[in-house]
């Protein structure tokens, strides 16, 4: 299957220099396919805004209009990736591969979780 065309603008672009990115709405306008990845959008926005590092632009909360043809994100650039890393949440710099995931189980955080609750309140014993 050949790769069809897409179309990427970006609206509502503005400058944060406390939080050291450049943040923008994207539009995609993608006729004939289901959605475009977001690997492939990191890529374009990183060419138009002439971006060394591509792990520096975040896309998220992509919707796509009903009807489809169309979808609708949020954008970050950030400066560099050390702005990226401070300031970014957790889960999205897992996404981008800037983190790592912790691999414990669900029970283990519940059950540490229940053990401190058992002794807040309590003396400490040395």
């Amino acid at each position: 299957m050949a790769e069809k065309s897409c179309t990427v603008r970006t609206r509502k672009f503005m400058t944060n220099r406390l939080l050291s990115r450049r943040q923008f709405i994207t539009d995609v306008i993608h006729p004939g396919r289901a959605n475009v990845s977001k690997a492939e959008l990191q890529e374009r926005l990183a060419k138009m805004y002439d971006v060394k590092d591509e792990k520096c632009v975040f896309v998220f909360g992509l919707r796509t209009q009903f009807g489809g043809g169309k979808s609708t994100g949020f954008g970050l650039i950030y400066d560099n990736l050390e702005a990226a890393k401070k300031f970014e949440p957790k889960y999205r710099l897992i996404r981008n591969g800037l983190a790592e995931a912790v691999e414990k189980s669900r029970k283990q955080r519940k059950e540490r979780k229940n053990r401190t609750k058992k002794l807040r309140g309590t003396k400490k014993n040395k």
